[in-house]
């Protein structure tokens, strides 16, 4: 009984991606880094280049794209999202 419920919760956990269309419209430029964080998590990748982090969220198929400058939000960008 123990097992399915775990597994009835990560299905359920996977059903709720921070990664959406809804999510995506509340990122602003000007966030912080902090604040863009706090809506869709943490990235899965970041590179540092000139005072700038390129940040991204997702996979290939679906993703967030951010870029940072002074740690706030100058651009953002997405694929796959519904």
């Amino acid at each position: 009984m123990k097992k399915l419920t775990a597994v009835l919760m990560l299905i359920a956990l996977a059903g709720c991606s921070k990664l959406s269309m809804d999510n995506y419209q509340l990122l602003k430029t000007g966030m912080s880094y902090d604040e863009v964080t706090a809506i869709i998590g943490k990235p899965d990748s970041c590179e540092e280049a000139l005072g700038t982090r390129s940040c991204i969220w997702g996979d290939e198929q679906k993703q967030i794209k951010a870029a940072f400058l002074a740690e706030k939000a100058m651009l953002f960008s997405h694929q796959g999202l519904q």
